[in-house]
């Protein structure tokens, strides 16, 4: 049997296959579909530090081979997470990954350090530096200086848990920004966070979205994405945890192929909250047709 463990940073995972915030709920919600025993790890929904609404509907609308969503980081606030979810998720016999955005640099260091205080059980932080959706959103990880200061200090205020840095393809160069996170003591970087999209419904010649524009995701990515994380793993500077229309084996073992330790399946679990599991279940005989013995044997073997 090969050695299905991935190491990012600080970071041991049990497989590469992870579940991406914003699709999986915080976890509760996909239990009975779901033997968390069989996955990696887990990425809960995105909190901020104070409640948030979140956008106006409509917030989702497929689109071909994918969808767009603005949700707008619909929440009940970091203290809420911790004292409701987070109790459930320390019970999950699988990694759980918090994720946390704040609409400064102020709020991401101070929610950093009240995870540190009392978020015992979480396996590591993803900081989402990359949401489209909500004013602000894309700043902290378009700028390689912010990225780096951000992810800095965030490293400072919770010194023992590992930092996962969630990127935005929204930039002309994703190398440097992940340089930067590498460079401000992350971890690992996350990529890629949505492509910034509109539907339209031309009759009514009205935008679709209540916010106008929103996040692409799904199989329409996967290309987008997949060059993303070979160009950053040519940096040789940090793991990366990809994310970008993976919904079947084929897809998780493209990207370790391309450079990636491990992967988060995001769209695909709406409509089969399986996904996830059948891809971990199908790796070991992946990596027996290449002769691998570990997971780590395989990443970043493309021959380009």
């Amino acid at each position: 049997m090969p050695d299905l463990s991935v190491t990012l940073g600080r970071l041991t995972l049990r497989n590469p296959v992870l579940v991406a915030s914003g699709t999986f709920g915080y976890a509760k919600e996909m239990a009975p579909f779901v033997d968390f025993m069989k996955l990696g790890g887990v990425v809960p929904k995105t909190v901020t530090q104070a409640p948030r609404a979140g956008n106006a509907p409509p917030r989702t609308v497929e689109t071909a081979s994918g969808m767009l969503n603005a949700i707008g980081l619909d929440n009940d606030g970091l203290e809420h997470f911790l004292s409701h979810h987070l109790p459930y998720l320390r019970t999950l016999p699988t990694a759980a990954i918090g994720n946390i955005a704040g609409k400064t640099e102020e709020e991401f260091v101070a929610m950093a350090a009240r995870v540190a205080e009392s978020g015992q059980g979480l396996a590591g932080l993803e900081l989402n530096l990359s949401c489209p959706n909500v004013s602000g959103g894309l700043d902290f990880a378009t700028d390689p200086e912010v990225t780096k200061r951000i992810v800095r200090r965030c490293r400072d205020a919770c010194p023992n848990i590992p930092l996962l840095a969630k990127l935005t393809p929204n930039v002309t160069d994703i190398t440097l920004i992940a340089k930067a996170a590498a460079d401000g003591g992350a971890d690992a970087v996350s990529a890629v966070n949505t492509f910034v999209g509109m539907a339209v419904d031309w009759r009514r010649r009205k935008p679709i979205l209540g916010n106008v524009t929103g996040g692409l995701s799904g199989p329409a990515i996967k290309p987008l994405a997949l060059r993303a994380v070979w160009r950053i793993a040519k940096l040789k500077a940090v793991p990366i945890v990809a994310i970008g229309g993976i919904a079947t084996l084929d897809d998780a073992m493209d990207f370790l192929v391309a450079g990636a330790s491990a992967v988060q399946v995001g769209t695909a679990s709406f409509y089969d909250p399986t996904a996830s599991v059948r891809i971990a279940e199908a790796l070991p005989d992946a990596l027996r047709l290449l002769g691998a013995e570990r997971v780590a044997d395989v990443v970043g073997t493309l021959n380009a």
